[in-house]
């Protein structure tokens, strides 16, 4: 019955009357066909291949008055796919597509709708996966613009005028859409012609959609991180510089932390020739890490040389506590002395009979004998202030210059 009922169909199309292998008005003016699209999801966005994923209807619009059948009550006929592959139907494709299917449960989704005066509408379901050429620089705060892009195959705009049905109007999209990693900010369509050297001139429609990266994901998976293993570092300038198994580790393990948080973050992106805006801030950071264990190398080295000269005192300055000649001039320098509470009398002692102090003031008489002594002590005390302030200046310098750097980055990518 079902046959039966399908003969009928055809005997009332003609089907078999006409050469449907031609293009309807073969040999005259390009026959006009109108598309419109109803997105229905948009699954995926990779940066590593630079595509997405969309599945849509795609629906045709075109006038064959081979197909016209007479009718009383102007109803139009629905058929299937079986059909489809009877008739002339505009050949689409999509270009720069790397993977497209018609989905097929629970049969060909394929819609053919032909009215009495041979108007057609020939609808589609399809999943199409299509390039994306991505600007990276600006990740991860970038905003990225894709098209689809859909064309005929074999008909140039000789025989073929392919047109948006109703301008602007005639793209629709899902209210629900939603990506996790992307806000879909607006879709829109353009025409234009294609030209190909060995072909011809062919009509194109594209799909254009904008997509703005949401930033709190890599907020709290990248930038967070870096920022607080960059302040982590500066906790070895109030570490005391002697204290070398505390502030060697600390400096180690940022610097480790650092580089793991940048191989991870390139794992999971495409190699581009250039850099993008994450890589600017984790690489300064790393820098800003790095150079706190070089503050603490030149601390270290600098006070291994002072420790050097105080024992070079030591030798030439020997601590006296007795004055022979108050009417000299005197001068006092700083050296390290246990001191004997016998030999040293009641100086320096406290009142209540506890231990010397382990540092006595040595008073050394500025005659030319001793001059050069002298200087050498005064160029200890500066080696001690130079040391000792290069920790106290870090602790300024390192936070002020990380706080505007973060100011310019944010104000120039946000």
């Amino acid at each position: 019955m079902t046959k039966s009922q399908m003969t009928k169909s055809e005997q009332l199309l003609r089907i078999d009357d006409h050469d449907f292998t031609m293009r309807p008005a073969f040999g005259g003016p390009p026959i006009p066909v109108g598309v419109d699209v109803q997105v229905e999801s948009l699954d995926t966005i990779s940066e590593v291949d630079m595509d997405f994923t969309m599945t849509l209807y795609l629906r045709h619009y075109w006038k064959d008055e081979r197909l016209s059948f007479p009718s009383t009550n102007n109803q139009s006929m629905t058929f299937d796919s079986r059909l489809v592959k009877k008739i002339w139907v505009p050949d689409m494709f999509f270009v720069h597509s790397k993977r497209s299917f018609i989905h097929d449960t629970t049969t060909d989704n394929v819609m053919l709708r032909v009215y009495p005066d041979g108007n057609v509408l020939y609808s589609l379901r399809v999943t199409v996966t299509a390039m994306c050429n991505m600007d990276l620089s600006r990740f991860p705060l970038d905003t990225q613009t894709c098209s689809l892009e859909i064309e005929s195959y074999a008909y140039t705009d000789d025989d073929l005028m392919l047109y948006w049905k109703k301008g602007n109007e005639s793209l629709n999209t899902d209210d629900r859409i939603s990506l996790s990693q992307f806000l879909i900010q607006k879709f829109h369509t353009t025409t234009k012609l294609a030209f190909y050297s060995s072909t011809g001139w062919y009509n194109r429609l594209y799909i254009h959609f904008t997509l703005r990266r949401h930033i709190f994901f890599f907020l709290l998976q990248t930038y967070f991180p870096a920022t607080l293993m960059v302040m982590l570092s500066w906790v070895s300038f109030w570490i005391d510089r002697r204290a070398v198994p505390a502030r060697v580790p600390l400096g180690i393990t940022t610097v480790l932390t650092m580089s793991t948080i940048i191989t991870g973050v390139n794992a999971s992106m495409p190699r581009v020739s250039y850099i993008k805006a994450v890589d600017i801030y984790l690489w300064v950071s790393f820098v800003f890490v790095f150079l706190s264990v070089i503050e603490y190398a030149a601390v270290n080295y600098l006070t291994t040389v002072q420790e050097r000269k105080e024992r070079k005192l030591r030798n030439q300055l020997p601590c006296t506590c007795g004055i022979a000649n108050p009417d000299e001039d005197i001068m006092m320098t700083t050296c390290y002395n246990d001191g004997d509470p016998n030999t040293m009398g009641s100086y320096g002692m406290p009142e209540n009979g506890g231990r010397p102090e382990r540092i006595v003031a040595q008073l050394t008489r500025a005659d030319s004998q001793r001059t050069g002594r002298v200087k050498s002590a005064r160029g200890y005390v500066n080696i001690w202030i130079d040391t000792h302030a290069i920790d106290k200046y870090s602790r300024v310098i390192f936070p002020g210059a990380y706080t505007l750097f973060n100011i310019i980055y944010w104000s120039i990518y946000s």
